[in-house]
């Protein structure tokens, strides 16, 4: 594919240039390039700035409210996003469960959910991990048993998820349920739509290492849930994920984000002094610094050929596996440099770095601190979403049939 984009293209990445600076609040932009904590008022406020100018959903169809956008529009507003400071989309609606419903959903689903996706009514999380599901994701023990009373017919859900990313600000869960055991475990597997605000349903934090509140346990007692809210077939459940998977993992290798990430390491190498010199001119940090950008090009030109792929009406497969893998790789180094660089500003676990207005004469430049909670952050990036032990075996099966 030509990779060099057009006269059209570029008119359409200054216009997303002038939008960014127009609407783009400073705060926000300021929080994300620090690292400061963002508030669930703040997602909410960048989440209905796009929305209110039709490019939230920019990979959906235009019937469903998505801007119509080609491939390379796509990739450059994400792009220039990330290299003006935006705050991330937040995936869960967006960019997992819009896509399934609008592929598998009825389209009673479709009329009902996506345009609460887009208008912020709904705050999604999702509902696969487990405490013995993870890499292993059709093992999922959480059961949904169908039954029918003067109500109507429903399910009873009842068990457990784990590592429910911002479930605390979520009032709706996608999940994977199991609604049949005499199959093959892959093919007794459901996805349903589950109201985190019904009886029985139980969020309880877990705080991580650096003292945040980004993950969550959500337990299920005999939750009714109406079979409405089952997405396609029953039992079809593990197609549905995998649908989903691709476009997680996608996202999870943060191309833009890397992008922004980059242009910032070298800005504080060029700027830090080692032994009397800019660290930007240590051969070894040099090195590193060349290999990850070296690297970086190289997903760029993945990326591009998946999105592709996906605007062609086609499904990534090993491609998003790739990107999955190499993706997280380069953040977790850019991270790592970025760690090197700050030196002794990188001192992890400054509570109070990470909130805004902190007091810099007493704990550090801004941003400086964050640089090692978004070290430590990272490492679980090469394992949500399908650990990448897990990838390079999807790759070898699909690509060399091993």
């Amino acid at each position: 594919m030509d990779l060099k984009f057009t006269p059209e293209e570029e008119a359409f990445r200054a216009s997303v240039v002038r939008f960014l600076d127009e609407k783009l609040p400073a705060r926000l932009a300021d929080k994300a390039r620090n690292g400061v904590r963002l508030t669930r008022d703040d997602m909410v406020e960048w989440h209905a700035i796009l929305n209110e100018r039709g490019w939230l959903a920019n990979h959906w169809p235009k019937e469903y409210g998505g801007p119509g956008w080609n491939t390379a529009q796509k990739f450059i507003f994400e792009n220039e996003c990330a290299l003006a400071g935006a705050p991330r989309i937040l995936p869960f609606g967006v960019n997992m469960l819009g896509p399934v419903l609008i592929k598998y959903g009825s389209e009673a689903q479709k009329r009902y959910w996506l345009p609460r996706i887009l208008d912020g009514s709904d705050w999604w999380c999702q509902g696969y991990s487990e405490p013995g599901s993870g890499s292993d994701l059709a093992s999922v023990k959480t059961t949904a048993v169908r039954g029918i009373d003067d109500q109507g017919e429903h399910y009873i859900v009842n068990g457990q998820k784990t590592w429910t990313t911002l479930g605390q600000h979520a009032n709706m869960i996608f999940c994977l349920v199991r609604t049949a055991n005499d199959v093959r475990k892959q093919e007794g597997i459901s996805f349903l739509l589950v109201d985190m605000k019904a009886p029985g349903v139980d969020v309880r934090p877990i705080i991580t290492l650096d003292g945040d509140h980004e993950i969550n346990e959500v337990f299920f007692t005999d939750v009714r849930v109406p079979a409405a809210n089952l997405v396609g077939e029953e039992n079809k459940g593990w197609t549905y994920a995998k649908y989903l998977l691709t476009y997680e993992r996608t996202n999870i290798a943060g191309v833009g984000f890397s992008m922004a990430a980059l242009a910032r390491l070298r800005r504080v190498a060029a700027k830090v002094k080692r032994n009397g010199r800019p660290l930007a001119d240590d051969s070894l940090f040099a090195a590193r610094l060349a290999r990850v950008e070296i690297d970086l090009e190289n997903m760029k030109t993945t990326n591009l050929r998946v999105v592709a792929a996906v605007s062609g009406g086609g499904v990534p497969g090993a491609e998003s596996s790739m990107l999955k893998v190499r993706g997280t790789e380069i953040r977790q180094e850019i991270a790592s440099l970025m760690r090197r660089a700050m030196g002794p500003y990188a001192q992890p676990f400054i509570e109070e770095a990470l909130e805004e207005g902190h007091d810099e004469a007493r704990i550090g430049p801004q941003g400086a601190a964050s640089a090692a909670a978004q070290y430590f952050n990272n490492r679980k990036l090469s394992i949500f979403g399908g650990s990448n032990e897990i990838q390079k075996n999807i790759i070898s099966k699909m690509i060399l049939g091993l």
